[in-house]
């Protein structure tokens, strides 16, 4: 069994296309079928439901995807463990980000560890699930750590350290019957339209469990996943919502009111607790410690 040939088929498995999986590989699409229908003699099992219109994992593959996962992020930890043997940091690190990060300045910790390390990169990735989908992703080793918005219980293999913490507040238009009121509390919203973001993102999750724990239903009518189409969206009456106080102060024609209930939504940084990290991403590790500094 061959890395490439496990790289061939984890390709295929996210992409759930020959084509696709080619067309990010840079390889021809022969080549890809010809390695995995190998790695499928080899394990001496269908990976792939395939026809002339679809693509899917069977169970040997399901099972199969996050342990290849793993042993190309330990083939990828040990090549840049040796390559940075003299001291050199290399390699690319896989990191994921959210919209609000609090303290940690990305663009300015990402500029210094790229000055500090200039023959390691860094991808810097967003997930349409949020918080959720960054945490899978960390899991099964296709991520190398990320920051997230986690409230509640972490998850087994995970390490968490919080970077940031701050309060959710509720924007309405300006001529909303809220704007007004120092405070509101939730029971007063639950006959409102919601402009709100994907399950999985953390701050929505934050939202849900807290009118769950209030005894209380919502109506989410329009679902987004940045601040300006929510800040717009809201501004046109369309709807109120819930986004960090942070965000909120960079947003005009809206107006920010407190729940009467202080929601608090918070941000860490989470990695592999059972995966030592490489050298690269330890070091931008790091730099996300270094942006907490006074």
């Amino acid at each position: 069994m061959e890395l490439r040939q496990l790289a061939y088929f984890v390709a295929v498995a996210e992409e759930l296309s020959f084509t696709r999986a080619a067309r990010r590989l840079r390889v021809v699409q022969s080549a890809v079928s010809t390695a995995v229908r190998a790695l499928e003699r080899e394990i001496g099992a269908a990976l792939f439901d395939r026809d002339s219109r679809r693509v899917a994992l069977t169970a040997a593959g399901a099972a199969m995807l996050p342990e290849a996962r793993a042993a190309l992020a330990a083939a990828r930890a040990a090549a840049q463990a040796a390559a940075g043997a003299g001291g050199e940091v290399r390699g690319v690190v896989t990191m994921g980000t959210i919209l609000s990060t609090g303290r940690v300045d990305v663009p300015r910790l990402l500029g210094r560890f790229s000055r500090r390390h200039p023959r390691a990169a860094v991808r810097l990735q967003y997930s349409p699930s949020g918080s959720a989908g960054h945490v899978r992703a960390v899991l099964d080793g296709s991520m190398d750590l990320a920051l997230a918005s986690l409230p509640g219980r972490v998850p087994a293999g995970l390490a968490q350290e919080v970077v940031a913490e701050e309060s959710l507040v509720l924007l309405a238009a300006p001529d909303h019957p809220v704007a007004g009121r120092a405070a509101v509390p939730l029971a007063d919203l639950a006959d409102e339209s919601f402009v709100d973001f994907p399950v999985g993102w953390g701050n929505r999750t934050v939202v849900d469990r807290a009118f769950t724990e209030a005894g209380l239903t919502r109506q989410v009518a329009l679902e987004v996943s940045d601040y300006d189409t929510a800040r717009a969206l809201i501004a046109q009456g369309l709807g109120v919502g819930f986004v960090p106080e942070g965000a909120a102060g960079r947003m005009a024609e809206v107006v920010a009111v407190a729940p009467a209930e202080p929601l608090r939504w918070s941000v860490s940084v989470v990695h592999s607790a059972v995966r030592p990290l490489s050298p690269a991403a330890a070091a931008l590790l790091r730099e996300v410690h270094a942006e907490l500094e006074p």
